[in-house]
């Protein structure tokens, strides 16, 4: 576990461009951020464990809980082990009769258990520094897509800058106004 950052779950998200789910992770003692993409349904597991929502029959996550438990299998951790095309990389480390077992997962399948479990979340120090954030260096730092938004919507301000509301003319009848339609 070399290298290795412990984060916690700060918040999810909802894309309003996709509405797809975002958890956000964020490194302890730090203001540096790490957003992965999570299904909706993984996204709402997630919601109801951080709440400890209890549900009348067990969820895929709370059943896998239940096998390691009656398994006597603890989870140590879980990992966020690495990045590869833009797809992220999970790792669930499981002690049975004390022998460590790394069980290869999505990240949002470790980040359920781990929710459940109360375990650390570590993230590699190689996926924080390629994919990681800190909030204040990323809003003064121009973004391409930022600027190309910004042109786009250049037109719509110079529209509203041009255009004065019109003075009703007090001797044409409310009827006669061509403009309402």
């Amino acid at each position: 576990m070399s290298n290795m950052i412990e984060v916690v779950i700060d918040s999810i998200r909802v894309s309003l461009m996709s509405q797809q789910r975002v958890v956000i992770l964020r490194e302890l003692n730090s203001d540096r951020y790490l957003p992965i993409m999570v299904g909706i349904y993984e996204a709402e597991h997630l919601t109801l464990a951080l709440q400890e929502v209890e549900v009348s029959r067990p969820l895929t996550y709370d059943l896998f809980v239940n096998i390691l438990e009656s398994l006597d299998a603890q989870v140590i951790h879980v990992e966020v082990v690495s990045l590869k095309d833009e797809t992220y990389f999970g790792n669930i480390a499981v002690s049975i009769n004390g022998t460590l077992h790394n069980i290869d997962a999505r990240p949002s399948d470790a980040m359920n258990l781990a929710a459940r479990l109360q375990v650390p979340i570590f993230v590699a120090e190689t996926v924080l520094e390629e994919a990681g954030l800190f909030p204040e260096e990323d809003l003064s730092e121009s973004d391409p897509d930022e600027e190309l938004e910004t042109e786009r919507l250049s037109v719509f301000e110079t529209y509203l800058d041009n255009i004065a509301p019109e003075k009703p003319d007090p001797d044409q009848d409310e009827e006669e106004n061509p403009d309402d339609d």
